[in-house]
């Protein structure tokens, strides 16, 4: 009986270790297959990417070949070209460049000559988080109206999450016909809302004026687009006839624009022949951009900036502080000190590339720096929205009163 029960035992434990060998060949096999097959392709990409000296072309070539061998997948050839582009392009790390489909190409100079159907609002990269921010809603779009801030991060757009290496595709997104609703999801702070906004047809650069106590003439814009300049000088006239001694040109929440048109309005003021700006290349060539015409605006002028006034705004304010045609009166500016240019391929698609830093008349750089007020007043805390400030609570709009009325 004893000897039955060893036997027993014994026909289960060789039985255990028949089982365990099989299970072990059985997974041995699978991963010399894994890993013979992943050798073989390791060996195969470092053989046809062994020569360091090969160029962008030869190394997507290669990639190319590695693809055809081993993809399982449908290769789009148009999207497969146009993601090497994009990222060869984001591969330079610069915010402002950024590569524009062929799709894209028409809205994007609509957008520019400040014409477009949306929701109105200038975004940014937040290069510190990688996310899309919200620099201003353009004043009376249906952002503004929905009450989309500055300062606003967007990261969803119709439930799509989405981060500032989407730029130009969110925006197509934001976009649509006149009518149709879009929803954004926004990080505001700590707290998320959402939006559904109906899309419209947005006039991008309203030139708005007044006249305030003690005959002060009031413009603000939120923008440099086709026509701001002669839209500007319309303005300024109007006022003139109405009686004005001085100005206060408001460039808060001014996101910038058409450089030319920031050039065109500093030089209805600076004296002829007066340095506006020095434009900067990569190989340091200077060019010298200079007031051709005689100036048609000789009062005391203040301008009103904030962390939004950008680019074009900048140029214009700074021209006119170190000239010593206006005082600024505010808080620092935004600091976006380069300029872009906009070339179209032959292919119809477009690049949005970096190609100067510009200096202001005293060789100031902007960049990543701003321009600092002559008078720094910030808004009081009470303040929520400061596209929409009281008058009642604008401590920096009074501050250029009382500083024009002295």
């Amino acid at each position: 009986m004893e000897e039955k029960k060893t036997y027993k035992i014994y026909k289960i434990v060789m039985l255990i270790i028949l089982v365990a060998f099989i299970t072990f060949i059985i997974t041995s096999i699978a991963f010399y297959q894994y890993f013979i097959k992943g050798d073989s392709l390791n060996k195969y990409l470092a053989f046809m990417t062994s020569d360091e000296s090969e160029d962008i072309s030869q190394l997507l070539d290669t990639y190319r070949a590695v693809i055809d061998k081993y993809y399982l997948g449908d290769v789009d050839e148009e999207s497969l070209k146009e993601g090497a582009v994009k990222g060869y392009i984001e591969g330079l790390g610069d915010p402002y460049t950024e590569y524009i489909s062929k799709e894209d190409m028409e809205d994007y100079m609509q957008d520019t000559m400040g014409n477009f159907v949306g929701i109105g609002i200038y975004m940014v990269q937040d290069t510190k988080t990688n996310q899309i921010m919200v620099l201003a809603p353009i004043k009376g779009s249906p952002a503004e109206k929905a009450g989309i801030q500055p300062g606003d991060y967007i990261v969803a757009v119709n439930g799509e999450k989405c981060t500032a290496d989407d730029m130009t595709a969110i925006a197509t997104k934001i976009k649509g016909e006149e009518g149709s609703k879009v929803k954004l999801q926004i990080l505001r702070g700590e707290e998320t809302l959402d939006f559904e906004i109906t899309r419209e047809n947005v006039i991008v650069n309203p030139v708005e004026g007044e006249v305030l106590e003690n005959n002060i003439g009031y413009i603000e814009f939120s923008s440099f687009d086709e026509n701001t300049a002669e839209d500007f000088k319309n303005k300024f006239e109007e006022l003139q006839s109405k009686g004005i001694t001085s100005l206060i040109i408001d460039l808060r929440n001014n996101g910038g624009g058409i450089v030319d048109e920031a050039l065109e309005i500093a030089g209805y003021i600076a004296d002829k022949d007066a340095v506006l700006l020095y434009e900067v290349d990569k190989e340091n060539k200077e060019n010298v951009e200079k007031n051709d015409s005689n100036p048609i605006i000789d009062m005391p002028i203040i301008i009103l900036t904030n962390g939004n006034t950008a680019s074009s705004s900048e140029i214009l304010a700074g021209a006119l502080k170190d000239l010593g045609k206006a005082k600024i009166v505010g808080t620092k500016t935004y600091g976006k000190g380069v300029i872009q240019q906009i070339l179209t391929l032959p292919d119809g698609s477009g690049l949005k590339i970096t190609t100067e830093k510009y200096l202001t008349p005293n060789r100031t750089e902007i960049n990543q720096v701003g321009i600092e007020p002559d008078e720094t007043v910030e808004l009081p805390e009470s303040v929520e929205n400061i596209l929409n400030v009281d008058r009642s609570q604008d401590t920096q709009l009074q501050k250029a009163i009382e500083m024009l009325t002295q």
